[in-house]
């Protein structure tokens, strides 16, 4: 199983997916320190492969980690905000077990398709949930607005399309919002920011060096609850 927990700091905890043997991907707010907007050390960050009932199939420290170079943390959560709001963590020491296969990405599935998340919550926090009905609802660049049901905790979850032989990333989940009083899920978009993670690693940007985006405050039709 190659989605896990992230345990953070000894405070809280966001989900988290491997996409090589040694990068997790998830969301960029999960990096930061809630009550100082500080970036929380990498040392600070653990990841718990597969976590079960108290039991991983792996655990991992955090080595480096990079944000997306447009995020910003505690700002209005615009759809510029969260087409940004992703980020990669490299490990200490890669994860080589046939049980915990890492995962690739895909494109942005189209509005009505069917995705399904993977995620840990905070009634939920020993074992990962996955809720395979949930539909993409609205896309915009970077953006995607889904009917599946998410909670604390399932920030950074994946979300899988399963179009493919196997599951593929296709977002990763950002918030939680509320559209004509419907509970969604508000995602983040990897078919490009994920390369662009990968790239900001090998350039040496790693603990997320950033810079201010230019973004147009968009409107998805979704207001926002919590980040």
């Amino acid at each position: 199983m190659a989605v896990g927990r992230l345990d953070i700091a000894g405070a809280g905890f966001c989900t988290g997916t491997l996409v090589s043997p040694t990068l997790v991907l998830t969301a960029a707010h999960c990096l930061f320190d809630k009550r100082s907007g500080q970036r929380i050390n990498p040392a600070d960050i653990e990841f718990l492969a597969g976590w079960r009932l108290g039991r991983a199939l792996a655990y991992r420290t955090a080595r480096q980690a990079v944000i997306h170079p447009d995020y910003q943390y505690g700002v209005d959560s615009t759809a510029d905000r969260v087409s940004a709001d992703v980020a990669l963590i490299e490990l200490w020491q890669p994860i080589r077990n046939t049980a915990v296969i890492p995962f690739e990405s895909g494109d942005q599935p189209k509005r009505g398709a069917e995705v399904g998340v993977v995620s840990y919550a905070h009634d939920r926090s020993e074992a990962p949930s996955l809720q395979q009905v949930c539909s993409v609802m609205n896309r915009q660049a970077g953006v995607m607005v889904m009917s599946c049901d998410v909670d604390f905790g399932s920030s950074g979850a994946p979300v899988f399309s399963f179009t493919g032989a196997r599951p593929q990333i296709v977002s990763v989940v950002a918030a939680k919002a509320s559209m004509d009083g419907q509970s969604v899920a508000i995602g983040t978009a990897v078919e490009h920011s994920l390369q662009l993670l990968r790239d900001e690693l090998s350039a040496g940007r790693g603990f997320g060096l950033s810079s201010s985006g230019s973004g147009t405050n968009k409107n998805i039709g979704a207001r926002f609850i919590r980040p």
